[in-house]
């Protein structure tokens, strides 16, 4: 089989899952951007991909990705310079998949690192080695890293699950119009 056939048919076997990896992590249009820069370095490197590419591919995508932030936060704080005020940033797609809004907002309150490494092993379906892999870390390191974040995203429920048990009733909505109007405040 020569070398065209071989990429043809990884790429083939390979693309829908680099397009969903990227796809969690940004929009669709990007996505494709970046799928298509991570299969052309792909071809460049063809010789020297590991037998199994797939957490190859997610590394090069994951760092595209890491450089197109990097370039839009440049961009962004050069257009705050120069517009003398601030821009709102870009929302994170990556965890807006995430169906439990309790879960999300803790995914959410989590360091980058740490949602990343739980959502490579939760969401990608990788290994730990595979993920390590991807990082650029030992399979233990990455390990101890997943450990530490399962701790503290479990601490994060259990808080949102306290504060949820102790906050007060919601507030009918005839009590928010009278407390809003000017004729509802007592003097």
């Amino acid at each position: 089989m020569s070398d065209e056939e071989e990429f043809t048919a990884m790429f083939r076997r390979h693309y829908p899952r680099v397009l969903a990896f990227v796809s969690r992590r940004t929009d669709q249009a990007r996505a494709h951007d970046v799928v298509a820069d991570t299969f052309a370095t792909a071809w460049r490197h063809f010789g020297r991909l590991p037998g199994e590419p797939l957490p190859w591919l997610y590394r090069v995508a994951r760092n595209s990705l890491a450089n197109e932030e990097r370039a839009a936060r440049r961009r962004l704080r050069l257009t705050e310079r120069i517009a003398g005020g601030g821009v709102p940033p870009a929302p994170d797609h990556a965890v807006s998949v995430v169906a439990d809004a309790g879960l999300r907002e803790a995914l959410g309150r989590l360091s980058r690192p740490d949602r990343e490494a739980l959502l490579l092993i939760g969401w990608e379906g990788l290994s730990h080695d595979a993920a390590a892999h991807l990082l650029g870390c030992t399979a233990v390191a990455f390990k101890v890293r997943v450990h530490r974040a399962r701790r503290r995203l479990a601490r994060l429920l259990e808080a949102a699950d306290r504060d949820q048990d102790q906050a007060p009733p919601a507030p009918r909505p005839y009590e928010l119009h009278s407390a809003a109007s000017p004729r509802g405040k007592s003097a």
